[in-house]
This record gives C-alpha cells, sequence and structure tokens, in this order.
C-alpha cells in the first residue's frame, strides 16, 4: 500500500511540473549576429497586439532562469563562445528556438569571412522558424509547436534534416 501511495504522489508531481513548465515558459533572447529585422519581429510578438503571454510566455533577461532560447542571427566568430555560454548557463531542461533564414541557414550571410554558420551547428535546435524576417504570427506558431510536443511527452521537436525534407526550410 505505501509503496502504491509513493507512485501515485510521483506521478502526480510530474504531472504538476510538467503542467508549470507548459504554461509558464521563460524565454531569453540572443542576436547571434542578424540584421535585427528577426529581432524586431521578436518585440512585435511580446506587444499587446500578438499577446503571447496569453500562453504563458515571459521574455526573461537571464539565461539562468529561461527555458527557451530564442536565437536570430548566423552565428558570426565573435558570438560563437558567447552563444555557447549562454545556452550553457540555462537550467534543464532547455530548448533552442532558431528564428530566421540567417539563424536557419547563414541566410544572405552564409559564406562571409566573420559568419560561422547556422545556429544548429554550434548547439542543438529544436524548433526552426524560417522567414526573413518571419513574421509574429509564425514565431507564436512555432513556440505553439515546441509546447505541443513537450505536451504530448515527446522530449524533442522533429530535426532539422526532416523539416527540410518536408519542404518547410
Amino acid at each position: 500500500m505505501n509503496i502504491n501511495n509513493n507512485q501515485l504522489w510521483v506521478k502526480v508531481i510530474k504531472k504538476v511540473r510538467a503542467w508549470a513548465r507548459l504554461n509558464s515558459i521563460w524565454a531569453v533572447h540572443f542576436n547571434s549576429g542578424s540584421c535585427n529585422g528577426c529581432d524586431i519581429e521578436i518585440l512585435a510578438t511580446l506587444t499587446p497586439r500578438y499577446d503571447v503571454e496569453r500562453f504563458g510566455i515571459k521574455l526573461e533577461g537571464s539565461p539562468r532562469h529561461a527555458d527557451i532560447l530564442i536565437v536570430t542571427g548566423p552565428v558570426t566568430r565573435q558570438a560563437r563562445e558567447r552563444l555557447l555560454r549562454t545556452y550553457e548557463q540555462m537550467p534543464e531542461p532547455k530548448f533552442v528556438v532558431s528564428v530566421g533564414s540567417c539563424s536557419v541557414s547563414g541566410g544572405v550571410f552564409h559564406g562571409c569571412y566573420n559568419v560561422g554558420g547556422s545556429v544548429d551547428e554550434v548547439i542543438p535546435v529544436d524548433v526552426f522558424i524560417p522567414g526573413c524576417p518571419p513574421r509574429p504570427e509564425a514565431i507564436i506558431d512555432g513556440i505553439i509547436q515546441l509546447l505541443t510536443h513537450l505536451k504530448d511527452g515527446n522530449p524533442r521537436p522533429a530535426r532539422k534534416e526532416q523539416i527540410i525534407e518536408r519542404g518547410v526550410a
């Protein structure tokens, strides 16, 4: 009887933790070398017009308190170490959202002397949101896709190769 009771409590605690994680998402934004077009769209997403707080999403200033890392721009040589440090400072479980064509593939900066590549070449990315710049609706949709995967119990969404095969990126 005591073992079943403990298992019940563990199950309840896991459900409460999952509920809290899905309804209280804190995100930190990192610009790894973009032209600021995607940054403006992320800020537009946070305005009352789109109201992402209805999904429990809040922009946080510190990576130590964030659940999601939103990265814009291609990773420049200067930003590479800072991006890694920011990612490592985040507590587990942590998720990465790559916003914009430049962060997904290097975009117009691909092949430049100071660009090291896309974000997924440096850190693992969970959601790719292509566009130059992507609309706030696309950013919201990408984050909702991440939340849907988490709600279904899947630890990680589809990888970049699977998205490219479907013709999205």
